[in-house]
């Protein structure tokens, strides 16, 4: 096999560690791609090519998340991962793990560890490396590495919410609840929320928002039913799709360009937090992007003419 071959065989897992510790598709995908120059520069074959790209691809994105956190203090209003539609790694094993491990809400939770802390629970916690080869990959002690693991898990563990529902579970109740968001029914909407639901969303400043949220279940459903009409009426398109493993849709425009997702957080029956990504920054890499501010406008211009 050559080394185009091998590196091809693992870009997606090397994908998926990129992004897990950067939250950013774009940002994971130049690490890949440095990953690759490395490695075709490299003079001598490696004895794990595995353990050899996964050390460099997590070097890298250490030190872009170093340089991100910068960025990411100076951000306007929240910041959420870059939506991720479908995780390339495959593991049927243990898909529902790693599906939670991509979610928005874990993802947030891992911005509160530092570089090296989230790099280490990533490869040990999330792909199961050895300590050994976390000690290689990250360039610390294996005994360092375990403390590492241990301020992570405790960071993680409590600020982490227990998703009790089964997939198929999330999946009924997220079906329910964009049935009822497509035909505008307050009432199905708020029953499906959780009393102290927030709906929160990332613009980045460079898109329309909704203020700093909308709080509680009458306020989400009103919210959401008064957004879906005039939006489905200009001709824009709810598509229930997964994102970062989680329940959620994407908006379109009459053209079929991005308007922004929707990931849901549900716990215990009901939906918990509802995050909307509008940067456009962020939605490249799932198609062209609309022009949120002009789909704004033609929705305002919708609910103010009479139906007819």
């Amino acid at each position: 096999m050559t080394r185009a071959e091998e590196f091809q065989e693992l870009r997606p897992l090397l994908f998926s560690i990129a992004y897990r510790i950067l939250g950013s598709v774009s940002e994971a995908e130049d690490a890949v791609q440095e990953t690759w120059l490395r490695y075709e520069a490299t003079p001598t074959q490696p004895a794990s090519v595995k353990a050899f790209l996964s050390a460099v691809v997590s070097r890298i994105a250490i030190d872009v998340l170093r340089s991100a956190r910068v960025r990411r203090e100076e951000y306007v209003g929240e910041w959420f991962p870059e939506p991720l539609l479908a995780d390339p790694y495959q593991d049927p094993q243990r898909s529902a793990e790693l599906a939670d491990s991509i979610s928005m809400a874990a993802l947030l939770l891992l911005e509160r560890l530092s570089p090296l802390e989230r790099a280490v629970f990533v490869l040990r916690e999330v792909f199961g490396f050895g300590f050994g080869e976390v000690a290689s990959a990250v360039g610390r002690s294996e005994a360092a590495c375990r403390q590492l693991v241990v301020r992570a898990r405790r960071h993680m563990d409590a600020g982490r919410a227990r998703f009790e529902a089964g997939r198929r579970e999330r999946e009924q109740l997220a079906g329910r609840f964009f049935d009822a968001f497509r035909e505008g029914d307050v009432d199905g909407l708020r029953k499906l929320l959780a009393a102290d639901v927030q709906m929160v969303g990332d613009s980045g400043g460079k898109a329309p928002l909704w203020g700093k949220g909308v709080f509680g279940a009458e306020n989400v459903a009103r919210t959401l039913a008064a957004l879906v009409t005039p939006f489905v009426r200009i001709g824009g398109v709810v598509e229930p799709h997964e994102v970062n493993g989680q329940a959620g849709a994407i908006f379109r425009d009459r053209d079929g360009k991005v308007v922004n997702t929707l990931a849901l957080d549900i716990l215990d029956g009901q939906i918990q937090t509802i995050r909307a990504v509008i940067n456009p920054d962020k939605l490249g890499h799932l198609g062209p992007v609309a022009d949120a501010w002009a789909v704004v406008r033609e929705v305002n211009q919708a609910r103010r003419r009479p139906t007819d």
